[in-house]
């Protein structure tokens, strides 16, 4: 298509409608008259019965059109990222994580920062372990590699801070032990399933 062309296309189907618009008084009395009639037209009176009957139903009936937040919260999908919660084991209570390091080794934000020693048991636990919510993008990597399920989002979103640099702690997204039976489980490896104790095959060893 050559430059003309282009220039002279026709861009829509229907042709160009022209509006009439009122011309620009001159005079004082006339921009005097144009206010008046801008004032006194039915939409006017349209939008202020809109408005009183809102306010009548909020407050004489108690019809609400608004979420009164953060008393009531609108509900969020069960796939929605949020802030990170530390899961635990359900039969003991312990927390699920062995301290890999996974999740610090594929953040693409650098924002997750970890902690780990042995105990007397020889058993790796994690010591330290934090989210810096300032760099998180929420990607959801973390959660995915892990594979314990020790890291899942969970649905608390508020995350606001006075400082710009603000982290969680590994006690703070860690599940209250009087909580644990709200728990929420999801389907991966590691998770809780129905049939799991038909699952597991008897040996001679005493564990």
């Amino acid at each position: 298509m050559s430059l003309e062309q282009f220039k002279n296309r026709n861009v829509g189907e229907q042709p160009y409608v022209l509006i009439e618009s009122e011309h620009r008084p001159k005079s004082g009395m006339g921009r005097f008259q144009r206010v008046v009639n801008r004032t006194f037209k039915k939409e006017l009176f349209t939008g202020l019965y809109v408005t009183m009957r809102e306010m009548i139903n909020t407050l004489f009936r108690g019809e609400m059109a608004a979420v009164k937040y953060p008393f009531e919260k609108l509900p969020i999908s069960p796939r929605y990222r949020a802030i990170h919660d530390m899961l635990r084991l359900l039969e003991s209570g312990h927390y699920r994580c062995i301290g890999c390091g996974l999740c610090e080794k594929i953040c693409i934000s650098n924002c997750i920062k970890m902690d780990t020693r042995y105990d007397e048991n020889q058993r790796k636990e994690v010591t330290e372990y934090t989210i810096n919510f300032g760099r998180c993008i929420f990607c959801g990597y973390c959660a995915e590699v892990c594979p314990e399920l020790a890291i899942v989002h969970g649905g608390r979103y508020e995350n606001a801070s006075e400082q710009r640099a603000s982290f969680s702690l590994f006690e703070d997204m860690l599940t209250p032990i009087d909580a644990l039976k709200q728990q929420q489980e999801f389907d991966g490896f590691g998770a809780v399933t129905p049939n799991a104790d038909n699952a597991i095959k008897k040996t001679p060893l005493a564990y």
